[in-house]
């Protein structure tokens, strides 16, 4: 009976342990999410204000009255801002076909930062991971901490670099369009859009600009005067994590979460779905699909066909571990050694 107390109490122990680090994740990710927004709001502004500067004067042109008869069309005015409701999208198979941090992973190994056998290897692990679907806590969080290694003592201006460049080539392509449109939507209707996602929040972050949104809401990796220890703050944005930076964002941005709306593909991120007022199954996996009807969810499959069951697949699905995709690789690649 005592070996049972002890072993139960040892559960909770580490239950709440892990649900102080989701929280710590989540309250880290929304705060580098907002010193991000308003640092790009600032860097916009500041851009803006040298090209009109360095714009040469233009001549005033006459044009026939004719011509200004005809010319009636006048843009649309902006929609005017929503400053209580938002949109929340998940990442991986929501808005981009695939993981991105494997898609990252694979723009870091034609850099050399790590070998190709070390992505095939990853690649296997996610793939036996996303099939049998079993993995442990203690498993999962020495595996994230192994995978952000390869950042360590790297500058977060080289990655940054690294991340538009690898966007580029190997993440433009791979947006679902119906996701997009669903995002646009929002952004049209005046109501901010985050990202949220177990990526780093620097490529999320990248990400979300390159896409017109506001921001982005992503795993924080430690850093001290700009240079990767190779650390988390906190854990993963995952599964519950994501819960709370959604709320902790909510709060500093003084948003209505019964008028916000969560976008995701997969049963991970139910705990995300469920803090909003509308919650959206996008390309969703078999078990948010249970859900989804369960509690009359909307759901949106963009895949349709032989795409869709090829996409279906697990092993491009994202993982309970996102970050696992590098971290699986390096432990193959230490057991190899």
């Amino acid at each position: 009976m005592e070996a049972v107390c002890v072993s139960r109490w040892r559960g909770r122990s580490k239950g709440q342990e892990l649900e102080r680090l989701a929280a710590l994740a989540g309250e880290a990710s929304a705060d580098a999410a907002v010193a991000m927004e308003a640092s790009s709001t600032a860097a916009l502004a500041e851009a803006e204000v040298i090209a009109e500067a360095a714009a040469p004067v233009a001549e005033p042109e006459f044009e026939s009255e004719t011509a200004q008869q005809d010319d009636t069309t006048e843009p649309p005015a902006p929609a005017q801002p929503d400053l209580t409701a938002a949109a929340f999208f998940d990442v991986d198979n929501t808005m981009m076909m695939g993981a991105s941090i494997f898609h990252f992973a694979r723009g870091l190994a034609s850099r050399k930062y790590f070998t190709s056998s070390d992505l095939a290897g990853f690649a296997w692990q996610q793939v036996k991971f996303r099939v049998g679907g079993r993995e442990s806590p203690d498993t999962i969080r020495s595996s994230r901490e192994q995978g952000l290694s390869f950042v360590a003592g790297r500058t977060v201006e080289e990655m940054n670099a690294v991340g538009e460049e690898i966007y580029d080539e190997l993440m433009a392509d791979k947006i679902w369009s119906g996701t997009r449109a669903l995002a646009q939507m929002h952004l049209d209707a005046g109501q901010r859009v985050w990202l949220v996602t177990a990526t780093p929040v620097e490529l999320a972050a990248i990400i979300a600009r390159r896409l017109g949104l506001t921001g982005a809401l992503g795993t924080v990796l430690e850093q001290v005067d700009g240079v990767y220890t190779g650390r988390l703050v906190g854990d993963m944005l995952h599964a519950h994590a994501k819960a709370h930076a959604v709320r902790a964002l909510a709060a500093r941005e003084g948003l209505n979460l019964r008028r916000c709306t969560a976008y995701s593909d997969s049963q991970n991120d139910v705990p995300m779905l469920s803090v909003v007022g509308t919650a959206v199954a996008v390309n969703p996996d078999a078990g948010l699909r249970d859900v989804a009807r369960q509690r009359n969810w909307e759901i949106r499959d963009f895949r349709t066909g032989r795409k869709a069951a090829k996409i279906g697949v697990p092993s491009v699905l994202g993982a309970g571990a996102v970050a696992g995709a590098v971290a699986a690789g390096l432990a193959y690649r230490k057991r190899a050694a």
